[in-house]
């Protein structure tokens, strides 16, 4: 009788726990943005024997820099910064990610900045810094520069050496598991999304439009994270209401292990078994001098690419024989594969890219060859404007040329000038006999938007 009431009562109070904690988790969603934002998490709700096991999460954020919005935007930006031994490179982090953006995209993205750094001259160098150079961003709310004082964080030394790090480095991870907690608390109610970086990478162009294309992607499928990079913590995108439960986990085990290997259990514990990540990376580290001791760092992601082409929906085919499941869209899905083709690849060969609506095209590359082997040496490159549709295959006719392929590679940065009128198809024809197999690696096709038109 008594194992069964004191059941009865530990079911109870589990279900007490969980309830206040999805209460808790509401009121921080739909919280008042206005002044300082705090959240306190009454440890008085958990039961007397599972106190000593959690932190109290009581933390108040500064707004330094900025003004908070009335309604949401679409995106969340978050880094945070701490003053570097050597060079800094927040303000470059900063200006890529304004200039990799259009107006219209900005409007729909806030970045919100934690100096986490606690020598009070650096946050004040630092602040001046911004606010001389992003003004403007300041003042449309497009950018927030936080604080969380010292007084806020749990203890930071005499912490577990779980992988048998050096003390001071278990501190310094273990403090910027709380800085990102802190982040991620206050940017619960800023947007919908939020992607975290670090202060020092650059983006790729129009960034925000190459993610809502692959959120749009995944909407009939459950998702915890999505990587745009490959590296460490940048480039990885949450749905904001998701992001009280990040920090409370971030802030719970801050001193178990480093934060990206934090993350990496979070979307699985979230029933998100494999990681996504999404080809070409749209962030790079560009910093050369880690904010752990200043030490070196050359870490690159070589899936970066600077400006991401538009690639509009098309169908591809080929008359070349294709070996094994190399097919030819591979070349121009822009992932990672590839299209091999089987010799023997002569003049009357080509690769043909048909368009589903006739597009205005401002620059064309195409990279072939793998490892200096199986290039396509010998090929022009044409856009085509008229199209006719047969019982059983698509004719592309009245070609313009717009250059050959030279040591197997191609790029033509100004398409309109060539060919100023929109085109139905892309081929790439080739014009001479080649002894060895080729492969296609990217087939690159940049649009010029209606409103650049105007």
């Amino acid at each position: 009788m008594r194992c069964h009431l004191k059941k009865i009562f530990l079911l109870a109070a589990g279900l007490f726990i969980l309830t206040r904690v999805y209460v808790y988790m509401r009121r921080a969603e739909s919280g008042n943005l206005q002044g300082t934002l705090t959240w306190i998490w009454d440890k008085e709700t958990w039961m007397e024997d599972l106190k000593s096991h959690y932190l109290h999460f009581n933390v108040s954020m500064k707004v330094l820099a900025g003004g908070l919005q009335p309604s949401k935007k679409y995106l969340t930006v978050g880094l945070s910064s701490v003053k570097r031994e050597k060079s800094s490179y927040l303000q470059e982090t900063l200006q890529s990610i304004f200039s990799a953006s259009s107006e219209e995209e900005l409007d729909q993205m806030v970045v919100v900045v934690l100096l986490a750094d606690f020598d009070v001259s650096w946050i004040k160098e630092t602040l001046g810094k911004i606010t001389d150079e992003f003004h403007m961003r300041l003042s449309k709310g497009q950018l927030l520069v936080i604080h969380a004082n010292e007084d806020n964080y749990p203890p930071l030394t005499g912490l577990k050496r779980n992988f048998n790090d050096a003390p001071d480095r278990v501190s310094f991870r273990s403090k910027q598991n709380v800085d990102y907690s802190y982040l991620l608390h206050f940017s619960s109610n800023l947007s919908k999304y939020y992607i975290m970086l670090e202060d020092d990478v650059s983006c790729s162009k129009n960034f925000l439009s190459s993610m809502r294309e692959h959120i749009g992607s995944m909407s009939n499928s459950k998702w915890v994270t999505l990587e745009f990079s490959k590296l460490g913590y940048i480039g990885k995108l949450y749905q904001s209401r998701d992001l009280p439960i990040l920090a409370r986990f971030l802030y719970n085990f801050y001193q178990e292990m480093p934060c990206d290997f934090l993350l990496s259990h979070f979307h699985r514990l979230l029933m998100q078994d494999k990681v996504i990540r999404f080809r070409p990376s749209l962030f790079q580290h560009m910093g050369t001098y880690s904010s752990f001791q200043g030490s070196f760092n050359r870490l690159k992601d070589d899936d970066f690419v600077e400006e991401v082409a538009d690639n509009p929906p098309a169908e591809i085919s080929t008359n070349i024989e294709v070996y094994q499941t190399n097919t030819v869209d591979k070349a121009y899905s822009q992932g990672l594969e590839y299209f091999w083709g089987v010799s023997p690849i002569g003049p009357e060969n080509y690769i043909l890219v048909v368009f589903q609506e006739p597009v205005l095209i401002s620059r064309v590359q195409i990279q072939t060859g793998l490892d200096g082997k199986d290039e396509l040496v010998y090929a022009n490159v044409e856009l085509g404007k008229t199209l006719v549709k047969k019982e059983s295959e698509v004719e592309c006719s009245g070609f313009d040329k717009l250059g050959s392929l030279e040591q197997g590679q191609f790029n033509e940065p100004a398409v309109q000038k060539l060919v100023p009128a929109t085109v139905t198809c892309l081929r790439i024809q080739v014009t001479a006999a080649h002894p060895n197999w080729i492969v296609v690696r990217k087939i690159q096709v940049w649009t010029v938007k209606a409103k650049q038109t105007t």
